[in-house]
């Protein structure tokens, strides 16, 4: 088993949502936290008043399997394909322990 790690940054509230669609497609758990997002909203001026700094986190570990199934969930539920609504990135993950043995 290859097993990927999603990550979804999406605006605060927004979490609880994102995980019960992948969960719906496939995903066994998901790990969120909270993080505070600079840089972007700085450099917009006044119009960066309405971006809210607060994030959540999203991590999401599938088996290969199940990958594009949770990711096309994740960006759908998040509405990621909106500007503004947040991202989502894969990675391979090359060792791992602890998680869904066989």
């Amino acid at each position: 088993m290859n097993p990927n790690l999603i990550t979804c940054i999406v605006q605060r509230g927004e979490a609880d949502g994102v995980v019960a669609a992948a969960m719906k497609a496939g995903a066994e758990g998901a790990t969120i936290y909270y993080g505070r997002g600079t840089g972007v909203r700085e450099n917009l001026g006044i119009a960066g008043m309405f971006i809210r700094p607060e994030k959540e986190i999203i991590l999401i570990i599938t088996k290969d399997e199940q990958t594009d199934a949770v990711f096309d969930a994740v960006v759908k539920a998040a509405r990621l394909e909106k500007k503004g609504q947040g991202f989502a990135f894969l990675h391979k993950i090359d060792r791992a322990i602890g998680f869904m043995s066989e």
